[in-house]
């Protein structure tokens, strides 16, 4: 019996968490697992109800589920940054989530930006380290609103961090296929004393104890050069917090949009709680039209599925929703797509079949 706690969230996230959750009791049915959930407020609306963005016994609570369902965060009437730093930061952080894991891959029937590329060309994995770098909010400002105003913002890099995502990411890439090259993304000549730290660490740990994977760099500007001349070229790939946090919309892009990316945050040690999301935001303006594509949530299903240990439903659900995007859909885009929010929800529960 798998414990999953559900944040819908705001905007559309509701929306795509239903289609989801319908996928969900589907595959469950067909491939005979139990699962229950839990559905949790927070969000936007309860932020504005009660001016609490997480209730104190919040993360206490999510500790006790297997893992967390999350559909979006991101509220108009509420200042970017409150939503964003005090619950999905605050989660990540708190459940020590510190693998953000990223599969770019670009399904059958899906328009692909780069010209003349397919699904045969588009197919590798970003691991992200998730809990360190400049997003642990160490610095400051000092005479704000004047000429001499100073902002200092410093990233934290340990060992322990570095080195712990770095063999997840060759486990991953030990996994995914025949390829086995694991390419460490960083900006070692500019960035001295971080790259140097995380160059050590990616050559000590491969050379000791995966002398089966070859060993790669780019610098994360030529990366971003790269994902769009030839990435057909990458297998896996290892970055620092805020790399990752831009490759990877760049990796949405080539795999035909927000419309199809899903991601995790990942505490990948025993007992660890792990998180799973659509990589779009809320996107208020489809809110309750029934317009918005499940596809990445549905998506972020399967990931959630496989981190469960249930490989066989998780290829299950991928498999569906390639066959949706190969043979049903118009577009990913909201309200292009030839079918409204749920019935894609119905197109993968039939394909499950």
């Amino acid at each position: 019996m798998y414990k999953i706690a559900v944040i819908p969230g705001d905007g559309t996230g509701p929306e795509v968490i239903a289609e989801g959750l319908k996928v969900l009791e589907a595959v469950a049915d067909k491939k005979g697992f139990k699962y229950e959930t839990v559905t949790f407020d927070y969000g936007g609306e309860r932020y504005l109800a009660t001016g609490e963005v997480l209730p104190a016994d919040a993360v206490d609570q999510l500790r006790s589920f297997d893992v967390i369902y999350l559909g979006a965060i991101g509220h108009p009437d509420v200042a970017p940054g409150i939503l964003e730093k005090g619950i999905l930061l605050q989660l990540r952080f708190d459940l020590d989530q510190y693998i953000n894991l990223r599969p770019i891959k670009l399904y059958p029937g899906v328009d692909c930006p780069l010209k003349g590329r397919g699904p045969e060309d588009v197919n590798f994995t970003v691991v992200r380290e998730n809990t360190e770098g400049f997003y642990v909010g160490t610095g400051g400002v000092m005479k704000k609103g004047t000429p001499d105003e100073t902002a200092i913002q410093t990233g934290i890099n340990t060992r322990k961090g570095v080195e712990r995502c770095i063999r997840y990411a060759f486990d991953i890439c030990r996994k995914r296929n025949d390829k086995k090259m694991l390419t460490l993304v960083a900006k070692t000549n500019v960035l001295t004393y971080v790259g140097d730290l995380w160059w050590r660490a990616f050559n000590e740990v491969g050379e000791a104890d995966y002398p089966d994977i070859k060993r790669d760099y780019a610098h994360v500007d030529a990366t971003t050069m790269w994902f769009v001349k030839n990435p057909d070229y990458f297998d896996t790939l290892v970055t620092p917090n805020l790399f990752g946090d831009i490759i990877t919309d760049l990796g949405a892009m080539i795999q035909g949009g927000m419309g199809i990316a899903a991601g995790g945050n990942i505490n990948p040690d025993p007992g660890g709680v792990s998180m799973f999301e659509p990589i779009g935001g809320s996107a208020p303006k489809y809110t309750g039209k029934n317009v918005i594509n499940p596809l990445a949530a549905i998506c972020a299903l399967s990931m959630l599925l496989d981190e469960l240990g249930e490989t066989d439903a998780a290829a299950s659900v991928e498999a569906a929703v390639m066959k949706v995007t190969g043979t049903k859909l118009k577009s990913l885009a909201a309200g292009r797509m030839g079918y409204s929010t749920t019935e894609v929800g119905d197109l993968v529960v039939e394909a499950l079949a």
